[in-house]
């Protein structure tokens, strides 16, 4: 299985016209969160993406709600629950684990506890899609260090899937790491490719 996955779009509309330019080559698309900028822009810029819901898995971030994003796209939006595609396992949660500290525009926040208990939910993943990287990889902020979830590094730790896939942390876009044999990737908004067998 070909994945092309991307996060933090921003409405950067030359990142998603790559996107969909690339998409006809995947079999899965995912979207790890940030479509919208400061919960702004929304509807107008998913209707561009339209074209590869059949493909796409997303998250939200915290410039959208997960409420909505799913209201303006036709693909499946994980927030605590999974969907297979081809034998693989998908399953993901969306905002920003930790909390940013206040934000005028409505930061779409989890704590570490209401994480874990939408990674409770979920017994197992060959690909699990978070909007905010596992604490101690791809998760270090130029000003506020390392601002990853600790609830994402354990949901890491017990399903072990084979790719953890993850945004927010613009400082990091594009580093990889290690969570036992779980690739992390900090995903940004090019066009990134993976491959995944059942």
């Amino acid at each position: 299985m070909k994945i092309l996955a991307f996060s933090d779009l921003h409405l950067n509309t030359a990142a998603r016209d790559a996107i969909l330019a690339a998409a006809q080559e995947a079999d899965v698309i995912i979207g790890a969160g940030d479509f919208a900028q400061r919960r702004e822009g929304l509807e107008s810029f998913m209707t561009g993406l339209s074209a590869i819901d059949g493909k796409a898995i997303y998250v939200a971030g915290n410039n959208e709600t997960v409420a909505e994003l799913k209201a303006v796209t036709g693909a499946p939006v994980l927030h605590g629950d999974a969907v297979d595609r081809d034998d693989i396992t998908f399953a993901g949660i969306g905002c920003a684990v930790p909390p940013l500290p206040p934000l005028p525009w409505g930061s779409a926040d989890l704590t570490e506890d209401q994480a874990r208990a939408l990674f409770d939910r979920i017994s197992h993943a060959d690909v699990l899609i978070s909007h905010s990287p596992p604490k101690g990889v791809a998760d270090t902020h130029s000003k506020g260090g390392q601002i990853g979830s600790v609830a994402v590094r354990e949901a890491a730790e017990r399903l072990q899937p084979r790719l953890l896939l993850c945004g927010h942390v613009h400082d990091c876009w594009g580093v990889s790491g290690m969570i036992g044999a779980t690739r992390v990737h900090n995903l940004g908004p090019s066009p990134t490719w993976f491959e995944v067998h059942a």
